[in-house]
């Protein structure tokens, strides 16, 4: 079972319909608290709060979708909570790059066709850009069989992979490997001549119908974007067997990053998608939840309440966090990203706050330079990536004081 910040317990395998429950509410503190980027007062703002929460979306064990592999599981109950909670990072993403951070859900109202064009990128079925299915088959070339639990890493290199097929959202994934971001790696990574038919050359309008792709006849598939939006994720071992509490206050701080795409990691083989803290608690999102797989209406329409978290979230303290982590960014724009490195270098001057990690402008003469920057959809680029990448998630190097 697992403990949310309220005054009970719930099994892992209760369905959405019988989530009826008294909950413990945010704490009466002074304290701020920090959602992805934003700042809040509990007590002047937490209907605000609760309305961001909300709206991201929400990932959880899900049963009777169609099998993985045509021949696989039909849940991923006890073993995807990893993958759901890599796939409600980089939703994230997708929710900042297609609708902005200001975005929110609001139960009954209607949404834009980003919107759900962005949900049904991830619903549980084979050609979903992101749908379990295509994690846990992408998976396999990382090393981990249909129904493996994963570890940050792992997840984070098979999104990286899955990313070159959604031609829609253009992104650039990169992931920063021994703790160290490469500032010329990531440039030449964004800045690449590569036609973009994604919605930043051309945005869609809200009676476009889209379905994981950009209209036909957009007009603008010849322009070439001046940078592609950047995912960042960063693997990292914080400790051994418990988080150092040196590195505690660096991460506060990547929450109250306006970039922040929050963390993904949790406790031992209970993965959790933290996207705050108030004081000394983590919050997040708990996928421990088994709900019935969605499907579309006859109407094409996409039942989309069970998607969103619509209770105060999960806290639990900082100290209690497993130590292997990801910690991930978003940066539209160079300029965005630019910001984003001046904050770190800022980090470096925050009393009793030790780097979790290092920025560079270029690659260190020791490191490796597998050229994985511009990869294409085929074989062979998953066949480089297997060469370059170790996925096994214990080997972290492990940072100290």
């Amino acid at each position: 079972m697992d403990v949310c910040d309220f005054s009970f317990f719930f099994p892992a395998t209760l369905t959405y319909d019988t989530l009826r429950f008294e909950y413990e509410d945010f704490p009466e503190t002074k304290e701020p608290v920090w959602i992805l980027g934003r700042k809040y007062s509990v007590f002047t703002e937490k209907e605000e709060i609760l309305l961001d929460v909300t709206s991201r979306l929400w990932f959880t064990y899900r049963k009777n979708f169609p099998a993985i592999g045509g021949t696989g599981p039909t849940s991923d109950t006890g073993w995807g909570c990893m993958l759901r909670c890599g796939q409600m990072i980089f939703a994230q993403a997708l929710v900042c790059r297609h609708l902005g951070r200001d975005w929110r859900w609001i139960k009954g109202k209607k949404q834009m066709d980003n919107y759900f064009n962005v949900l049904n990128a991830f619903i549980d079925k084979k050609d979903s850009y992101y749908s379990i299915h295509q994690i846990a088959q992408m998976g396999v070339g990382e090393g981990k069989s249909i129904g493996q639990w994963y570890g940050p890493n792992t997840v984070a290199q098979v999104l990286k992979k899955l990313a070159t097929f959604d031609t829609w959202s253009s992104l650039a994934v990169h992931i920063a490997m021994d703790n160290t971001v490469v500032m010329e790696e990531i440039r030449r990574l964004c800045q690449s001549n590569v036609p973009c038919a994604g919605a930043a050359a051309c945005p869609a309008l809200e009676s476009d119908v889209l379905y994981n792709g950009c209209p036909e006849d957009v007009g603008l598939r010849g322009r070439l974007p001046l940078w592609k939006p950047l995912v960042l994720l960063i693997p990292l071992r914080l400790g051994l067997t418990e988080i150092n509490e040196a590195y505690i206050e660096t991460l506060k701080h990547c929450f109250m990053m306006p970039q922040s795409l929050g963390v993904i990691g949790g406790k031992p083989n209970s993965a959790h998608y933290f996207i705050g803290y108030v004081g000394e608690e983590l919050i997040y999102l708990d996928p421990h939840t088994t709900q019935p797989a969605v499907e579309p209406s006859d109407s094409g329409c996409l039942p989309d309440e069970s998607f969103h978290c619509q209770h105060p979230p999960c806290r639990m303290s900082i100290a209690e966090l497993d130590p292997s982590i990801a910690v991930g960014f978003f940066c539209s724009t160079e300029a965005d990203f630019n910001d984003w490195c001046q904050q770190i270098k800022k980090l470096s001057l925050v009393r009793g706050a030790l780097p979790m990690f290092e920025l560079v402008e270029r690659q260190p003469s020791h490191f490796s330079n597998p050229d994985v920057l511009n990869l294409t959809p085929d074989s062979s680029d998953a066949d480089r990536l297997e060469r370059f990448f170790d996925s096994e998630d214990e080997d972290f190097e492990i940072l100290s004081l």
